[in-house]
């Protein structure tokens, strides 16, 4: 897999977490960045096709959501 330099800005405080926590569990900022944007990405990605599935389901179920709600 191809790998891409980027440049970005964040919080001093936010850095100085992201230094502490790539120390504690000995991984290197490259790493810990890689995997929350992986991260960042499926959950993004993840989420309209949940509320797609949702509201598929709610539209199937719309007369027994009218009973329950009796």
């Amino acid at each position: 897999m191809a790998v891409v330099k980027i440049s970005s800005q964040v919080e001093e405080t936010e850095w100085i977490a992201l230094q502490e926590i790539a120390r504690e569990s000995r991984q290197s900022i490259s790493g810990l960045l890689t995997d929350a944007i992986a991260d960042y990405v499926r959950k993004r990605r993840l989420r309209p096709m949940v509320l797609d599935h949702l509201e598929a389901s709610m539209d199937e179920n719309e007369e027994l959501g009218r009973r329950l709600a009796k």
